[in-house]
């Protein structure tokens, strides 16, 4: 934007400094045939010439006691621009105030111009959508990231998330988890799976078994009766597991009746639902837990940015995008909506901007009396200065015609006087 700018304010200069040579070179031709005129005693071209330098010095000095002193002379009522820079700033300010923040001109204005449907119109448009999309990706995500303090971000999601638990009765919702469970078809399911896993894991893990009791045993028995003690224990473990994967066996009741009872405990006992409660708090209070819940924002924020990296190809920047152009979308065909934001525009924004019409004038006001007196001059010379030149072209050019013209009355005249 900025480059953007000095590129404009180059080329204005390049084309003041154009005039200004222009209207000097016709102004120095008038000298030229002023000159040429007396040498040669030329009189209808000497008029011409003496009332084109006349007009053009007379403009020169015009439009330059506009912005300065002429030669750097204080002449009085001269450097008008910067002598009333306060009056221009207040004036202006009025003439805002009088012309265009009266309810009735505004209310007009905005009826005429429907800012809802345009507003959608603007943000349908993909290229508008791309744009806002870059600005939001490229400024303020980034921007935002930078902002943001990542051990503050770490502690508050960390006093969040423990806050969030503590909140949670675990043992009430487990209870009448398991409750559910136990009513229906699904624990029998269940416990049989469980404990069919078991049995293919007994008879998977039994080398475990076995070393286990090897190295209970006493050295001196030389393995004899390791073998022995192995079998014995992984055939009760095996018969037991199998019994109770029979629904209809006895150890597969008691089983039944031991999760019943502790559905029961821990529906109706609030010392146990503590106990479970504290169970899950002192798990998610482990450094491991707390390490993964801090690595949750550096993972997020890792990729954001390494999405933003990839420009046009973020999938960030083209989600925003269409989430604009689907905003946009969405307001049009909601006729509801648009009179919405036409009336919040009419009625409501309209009211702050009127009820704050003085704060308004005096911001316009206090902006240009703060202004440099030489800053103000150059920027408006800037931008009018070249046009302003035209008059002292036109000054010098129609200086010259009149003073023909005045020339030839004057012969005329003459003529019928002789």
């Amino acid at each position: 934007m900025d480059a953007f700018l000095e590129q404009e304010n180059s080329k204005k200069e390049q084309d003041l400094d154009r005039m200004k040579r222009n209207a000097l070179i016709l102004l120095g031709f008038a000298v030229v045939l002023f000159v040429v005129a007396n040498v040669y005693r030329i009189d209808w071209l000497k008029a011409l010439s003496e009332a084109a330098m006349v007009g053009g010095i007379a403009d020169w000095f015009a439009v330059v006691a506009l912005f300065r002193h002429p030669l750097g002379i204080p002449i009085p009522h001269t450097a008008l621009i910067p002598s009333n820079k306060d009056k221009i700033g207040e004036n202006l300010g009025n003439f805002v105030s009088d012309e265009f923040l009266t309810r009735e001109k505004l209310e007009v204005k905005i009826e005429q111009f429907n800012v809802a449907v345009k507003a959608s119109d603007w943000l349908i448009d993909e290229k508008n959508a791309n744009l806002v999309a870059n600005l939001i990706a490229e400024n303020v995500i980034p921007g935002a990231l930078k902002t943001i303090d990542d051990e503050e971000v770490k502690h508050f999601i960390q006093t969040q998330f423990s806050d969030k638990l503590s909140k949670v009765n675990f043992g009430e919702w487990i209870a009448l988890g398991l409750e559910s469970l136990a009513k229906s078809e699904k624990q029998e399911e269940l416990v049989t799976n469980v404990l069919k896993t078991l049995i293919v894991e007994l008879n998977n893990n039994k080398h475990l078994i076995e070393e286990k009791v090897k190295s209970s045993t006493p050295f001196l028995s030389f393995g004899l009766v390791d073998k022995k003690i192995t079998e014995g224990i992984f055939n009760g473990l095996y018969d037991f597991l199998e019994q109770a994967s029979f629904e209809d066996s006895a150890i597969r009741k008691r089983i039944n009746d031991y999760v019943m009872r502790f559905v029961t405990e821990l529906k109706e006992s609030p010392e146990m639902q503590q106990k479970v409660n504290d169970l899950v708090l002192g798990f998610a209070n482990k450094k491991e837990v707390q390490d993964y819940i801090n690595g949750i924002w550096l993972e997020i924020k890792t990729a954001i940015t390494n999405d933003l990296a990839q420009k046009e190809k973020s999938t960030i920047k083209k989600g925003i995008a269409n989430m604009i152009q689907g905003f946009g979308k969405g307001i049009q065909n909601d006729q509801s909506m648009i009179d919405k934001i036409n009336n919040f525009i009419k009625n409501d924004l309209l009211s702050v901007l009127i009820n704050n019409k003085k704060m308004i004038v005096d911001l316009i006001s206090s902006t240009v009396k703060s202004w440099d007196t030489d800053e103000v001059s150059k920027k408006l010379e800037l931008e009018i200065g070249s046009d302003l030149q035209y008059i002292r072209i036109n000054g010098t050019l129609v200086g010259g015609l009149v003073g023909l013209l005045i020339y030839a009355v004057e012969c005329v005249l003459q003529s019928f006087i002789m």
